[in-house]
């Protein structure tokens, strides 16, 4: 979650780590500081609250230096304080330490240092990794790295200084995202590729348990038993003028109105809609596998999950065999059965570096699983670790509240139901209907966002505020069940206004004591399968005075009497209604919390890329 900057041997070593964690805002942080060697030794700032905060601080280091690390903290162990910010020194303030992860063991190794008479300025984990790394100095910073690395449990991705080998830093992962870029005159490093677009676009993705020593002359990689590693360098086509706001005031509004872009980015090159088939070269699966298949288990988080929800739906109705959709937080600690021959284990992250499901995909693998990823960033661990896998190439997403990753996801899926439906049973007519569907999915996003429509949601959302609305329940039937959720995650993320959502006929299991006139209520009823069951939905809420915000098919004036307001999408099959319903849901949150003067693209609490359990 935390965000990790460094260089060795580069030009404004200051201005470039300053602006490398300003790329790296999105990952959500409370607390920043900088670390800078120059000929007068090791110089920090620390600040609690935002990067431009640590901008001023840092005023009074050096612009130049032989090497430097900088760092956002997200809050675990230790409150949001100056001193439990990052860099972290050692007790004789030569030794400085970045670190994003959690030490499990902290919890003893405090114990030995405090045995050995250490004292500490902190209440983090992080602190201890620098005493210990002074503990088994001996000239050689790299040696004590490794070392230290042997005694940590848990996980970290870190960047050493030392003011006695100041041309030098030291950088080691297990578990947390680190990338090496190779610039000119030295390297750089960082937590996310962003973060070193402005120097390189020359990267290396470390791997668990190597360990990197770079000066500005060069730099080896050895795994944490010395063996010496060749790593590959590889070209990142990720350019900066994508991670930019242009004309846009907010990134998660910006990702709003990319959705027409990252879906066609999604299919592109992938459908064969004469055919009514579908190329997908990730999935690593023989046509006979994947006859084979008798069940598949989406292993998801958050959105990611409300995406592999939608899946089931779609995955189900094409291939007929069973779906589950798990949490990864849980499954990893349930003994989760695993038959290799017949299963199928999804693993669906925008990151590619959520711990909780890389932790997952790892006890599945060790089961013996069949594993394939949908991810969006490039060589992230997950992406390198699943068996095979799907890239939905939505481009980077910077707002912390997911929105076209969502919707990618979600087509990526519909992809590979489609791939291996036509593998089985699935009918050319029936996939030639739903992939001639999906190529116009974009231009129908398109549509909806037109001035008038945007009009029309940033009213309901004035309404809300101006209401103090402090509830919302979310209702949907079928396949629009999970965009009732991801509704309502939407609005509990960037509005900070709690929201449930719920099937619609469970709304009577309990949740209907809580309606009243003051609580408004948003049911998703296109006109699709379900559409009959949900209008009586709507009479059960209209009998308890609900106040109704209605999202229906365009042309449907059922709900015109009944509803405060009424949404209307275009009409599309079934499978395909998530992509459209959820875009005024997402339209709906982002003009409620900027009504509210909230921080739309990193709300508190939160993080893009959720790197601890």
């Amino acid at each position: 979650m935390c965000g990790i900057v460094g260089c060795v041997g580069v030009e404004n070593t200051r201005d470039f780590l300053i602006e490398g964690l300003k790329r790296l805002e999105y990952r959500g942080y409370d607390s920043a500081g900088i670390a800078i060697i120059d000929g007068g030794g090791l110089h920090v700032a620390k600040t609690v609250g935002m990067v431009v905060e640590l901008e001023r601080k840092a005023d009074r280091l050096p612009p130049h230096g032989s090497a430097g690390v900088a760092h956002t903290r997200w809050a675990t162990h230790g409150g949001v304080t100056e001193a439990n910010a990052h860099p972290h020194l050692d007790p004789s303030g030569t030794i400085a330490v970045v670190h994003n992860g959690i030490i499990e063991n902290h919890e003893p190794l405090r114990k030995l240092l405090l045995s050995e008479g250490a004292r500490f300025r902190s209440e983090t984990d992080t602190e201890l990794i620098a005493h210990l790394i002074a503990r088994f100095d001996e000239g050689d910073l790299a040696e004590a790295v490794r070392l230290t690395a042997h005694e940590l449990r848990g996980t970290f991705g870190l960047l050493v200084l030392s003011a006695r080998e100041p041309g030098t830093i030291v950088a080691t992962r297990m578990g947390s995202p680190l990338v090496v870029g190779v610039a000119e005159g030295g390297l750089v490093f960082a937590s996310d590729v962003p973060a070193l677009l402005s120097r390189t676009s020359q990267v290396i993705y470390l791997n668990d348990g190597e360990l990197v020593r770079a000066t500005a002359d060069g730099f080896r990689v050895t795994s944490l038993d010395k063996t010496p590693i060749t790593p590959k360098v590889e070209a990142v086509d990720q350019k900066l003028e994508s991670i930019e706001l242009g004309a846009f005031p907010h990134y998660m509004l910006k990702e709003i109105f990319d959705q027409p872009l990252s879906l066609t980015n999604t299919m592109r090159g992938r459908l064969r809609p004469e055919a009514g088939d579908v190329h997908l070269g990730g999935p690593r699966l023989s046509p006979a596998e994947m006859r084979a298949l008798r069940r598949i288990v989406i292993v998801a988080c958050g959105t990611s999950w409300h995406a592999g929800l939608i899946g089931k739906y779609i995955i189900e109705e094409l291939l007929r065999i069973p779906v589950e959709v798990e949490y990864a937080s849980e499954l990893r600690y349930r003994n989760p059965i695993v038959r290799p021959e017949e299963d199928l284990a999804i693993f669906i992250s925008q990151s590619g570096e959520t711990l909780d499901t890389l932790a997952a995909l790892r006890e599945l693998k060790r089961k013996g699983a069949r594993t394939l990823g949908v991810c969006n960033v490039v060589n992230s661990s997950i992406a390198r670790e699943v068996d095979s896998g799907i890239y939905i190439h939505a481009g980077t997403e910077i707002g912390v509240a997911s929105t076209k990753a969502f919707t990618a996801q979600v087509v990526a899926l519909i992809l590979l139901a489609l791939h291996v439906g036509r593998c089985r049973d699935l009918s050319s007519l029936v996939a030639r209907e739903i992939i001639e569907a999906l190529e116009r999915v974009p231009g129908l996003i398109e549509r909806m966002l037109g001035p008038e429509r945007l009009r029309s949601i940033e009213r309901i959302a004035e309404h809300v505020v101006a209401r103090q609305v402090r509830n919302f329940l979310y209702l949907g039937r079928g396949v629009n069940f999970p965009v009732a959720l991801e509704g309502a995650l939407k609005m509990k993320e960037v509005s900070y206004i709690h929201a449930e959502g719920y099937p619609a006929a469970e709304m009577k299991h309990g949740p209907i004591a809580l309606i009243d006139e003051a609580m408004p209520v948003i049911v998703i009823a296109p006109r699709d399968r379900s559409y009959e069951k949900i209008k009586n939905n709507v009479q059960e809420l209209l009998a308890r005075r609900a106040s109704l915000i209605v999202i229906t098919t365009e042309g449907n004036a059922d709900f015109d009497p009944v509803a405060e307001h009424v949404i209307e999408v275009p009409a599309v099959i079934d499978p395909l209604l998530p992509l459209l319903t959820v875009v005024p849901l997402q339209l709906l949150a982002y003009y409620t919390a900027c009504l509210k003067g909230l921080s739309v693209d990193k709300p508190r609490n939160l993080a893009k890329s959720v790197t601890v359990e």
